[in-house]
């Protein structure tokens, strides 16, 4: 986390590791989902690696091994959200004070994020997937997924802790907040003769 605090210059480790759960959670749905829809099976990520580059995203591999099987609803609920999410977020959760419906809204928005850039390729497919997924607890309940023939936005219930990454930052793509809130501290300051 403090590699990622220092890219982003956040003061908070809060915000730090929220921004990094969301960035794992996109890798391991852009894996999961992509593989499903493009391929037809949702690869194992039992032994998947994570490595974060001097710059760049982070990245994500994971050898070959024979993928899950089931419906493919069923294989990404189990090994992306209950296999690697879940997990994540309780190893986020020991280090720092962050709410677990905040990290669900990180799981969701990265889905949303995923399905986004797969709309391209196959949106019935990767849409249905998605919004199979949405329904489904735990993610039920974490915001609200809208497609339509320009593509698919998705508004979630809670806050990523994008604004307090420093002076200036707007919101995340996904917010659900229009704007950013007020701090406390800023509120006084303006206030202030």
């Amino acid at each position: 986390m403090r590699v990622v605090a220092q890219r982003l210059g956040a003061a908070e480790p809060r915000v730090a590791a929220s921004i990094l759960h969301l960035g794992l959670a996109a890798r391991f749905w852009s894996v999961g989902l992509g593989a499903a829809v493009l391929l037809g099976a949702v690869p194992s990520l039992e032994r998947a690696w994570l490595r974060i580059p001097d710059q760049g995203p982070i990245d994500l591999w994971t050898p070959q091994e024979p993928p899950a099987s089931g419906p493919l609803l069923d294989q990404l609920h189990e090994t992306v959200l209950i296999g690697q999410l879940e997990p994540l977020a309780t190893a986020v959760r020991s280090i720092v004070p962050l709410s677990g419906r905040l990290l669900l809204g990180n799981s969701a928005s990265a889905l949303a994020g995923t399905l986004r850039v797969l709309d391209g390729h196959a949106p019935g497919a990767a849409r249905a997937l998605v919004a199979g997924l949405l329904d489904r607890p735990p993610l039920a309940g974490t915001g609200t997924l809208h497609s339509g023939p320009r593509g698919t936005a998705f508004r979630r219930t809670s806050c990523c802790l994008y604004y307090r990454v420093g002076p200036g930052t707007g919101v995340c793509g996904d917010c659900c907040f229009t704007r950013p809130p007020e701090r406390p501290r800023e509120a006084r300051q303006t206030r202030q003769p």
